[in-house]
């Protein structure tokens, strides 16, 4: 049976209701004029077909109203709807009168409790203390139509639109109370993406700096080789010519070296980056020191097999590379891999500066390292800086633990 993937899964009702309601909001911040038509032109229809029909004198107390004057009323309480969301306030000003009128002459048209709609968007858009008003305004027809035609039903039609008044404000304060709500979450959210990104960028460029600062201690070595077999040549070279072209070539090959080091180091501080930490003062280590790293990740109780194959002849830099791959790789399997782990190490050399490292545990990660993390952020950019590769991630099934690869290619002339 193949398969059902994400793509093909089927999606919840609820998830695809937001997919369509975002769709139509961005589609009406594209297009607000558009709905605004849509929606006016509808009211505006059905108080035409109101005033066509005559259906309105079925409930008017004074059925005698002129056409004209209703179609008047009609148009005048329905087309203000056109800039309900826009200017609110001004719509409603502009449809009291209208409505005043309603009420005074008897017509009582439908038409009228669209004001309901225009309360609900000034509850929405504009200041709360703007309700007051505004249910005073609306209120005023429908006292005028209970003093001139209530006939004792005073309580009942007031207590009916303040009614309307309440629920139609109410339904725009939730709904403003909820958007308010939607957009503090989006602004912590993005907020939040800033912050990570910041973050992450001072950690890279924390990271850069200190390795520029191991490199810088690597190039300064190799300088002052050069310029001790320099001035040993020089001395040699008087009486035995041999030992001072070995120094020659010892100090070209030296060179060469620090030359690479240095278009590296120029890499790494391609961004300008400065840092007020005191200088690092002990030796960088080598490959000579990874046998007191092992030893002391032994002494914490995790076994660590190793497995080495060729010769090491790796110039300083990468040699750093290695034993930095190889400590953050041992120090995740502790902090990660759970008891019972056990590690694998597997260096292969090669020739002109070539190697392959492969370190492995057999632990039940309790938190796997985060890929965002510095310390394979860091590895990467060491690896990086001789063109190498690094993979870093689970075990393929049905092997658990922890895997981290890391090959460099052979030196090419600089």
């Amino acid at each position: 049976m193949e398969p059902v993937t994400e793509e093909r899964r089927a999606e919840p009702l609820t998830e695809y209701v937001q997919r369509i309601r975002r769709r139509l909001r961005a589609f009406d911040r594209r297009h607000p004029l558009l709905w605004d038509l849509h929606l006016a032109g509808f009211w505006v229809t059905a108080a035409l077909i109101d005033y066509v029909g005559k259906g309105w004198r079925n409930v008017a107390p004074n059925p005698d109203v002129p056409g004209w004057l209703v179609l008047t009323l009609s148009l005048g309480l329905s087309i203000p709807l056109l800039r309900r969301r826009a200017h609110p306030a001004a719509a409603l000003l502009t449809m009291a009168p209208f409505a005043l009128v309603n009420a005074w002459t008897g017509a009582l048209l439908q038409a009228a409790l669209l004001q309901l709609l225009v309360i609900f968007h000034i509850a929405l858009r504009l200041p709360l203390r703007h309700l007051w008003w505004a249910t005073a305004l609306t209120m005023t027809p429908v006292l005028v139509s209970a003093a001139r035609y209530g006939e004792g039903e005073w309580s009942q039609q007031i207590g009916s639109q303040a009614t309307s008044i309440v629920v139609a404000a109410l339904i725009g304060i939730t709904v403003r109370t909820r958007q308010n709500y939607t957009e503090a979450l989006e602004d912590r959210a993005r907020r939040l993406e800033i912050e990570r990104d910041q973050q992450a960028q001072l950690a890279a460029a924390a990271e850069r700096s200190r390795i520029a600062r191991e490199m810088h201690d690597i190039i300064g070595h190799n300088l002052s080789v050069i310029t001790g077999l320099a001035d040993g040549g020089k001395y040699a070279a008087a009486k035995s010519p041999d030992r001072a072209a070995q120094a020659l070539d010892a100090i070209a090959t030296t060179s060469r070296q620090a030359l690479g080091e240095l278009r590296r180091l120029l890499d790494v501080l391609r961004d300008d980056t400065n840092t007020t930490e005191p200088a690092e003062l002990t030796p960088q280590p080598t490959l000579t020191d990874l046998d007191q790293l092992i030893n002391g990740v032994r002494s914490t109780g995790l076994p660590v097999h190793t497995t080495v194959k060729g010769e090491a002849t790796l110039p300083p830099g990468r040699q750093l590379t290695v034993y930095r791959v190889i400590q953050e790789a041992l120090t995740n399997t502790l902090k990660h891999a759970g008891p019972n782990a056990t590690s694998d190490i597997t260096i292969a050399y090669g020739d002109k500066g070539a190697v392959t490292l492969t370190v492995t545990d057999t632990g039940t990660p309790t938190a796997p390292p985060s890929p965002d993390g510095r310390g394979l952020t860091g590895m990467r950019e060491r690896t990086a800086l001789y063109g190498g590769t690094l993979e870093a991630g689970p075990r393929p099934h049905p092997e658990q633990g922890w895997r981290v690869h890391l090959h460099l290619p052979e030196e090419t002339p600089q």
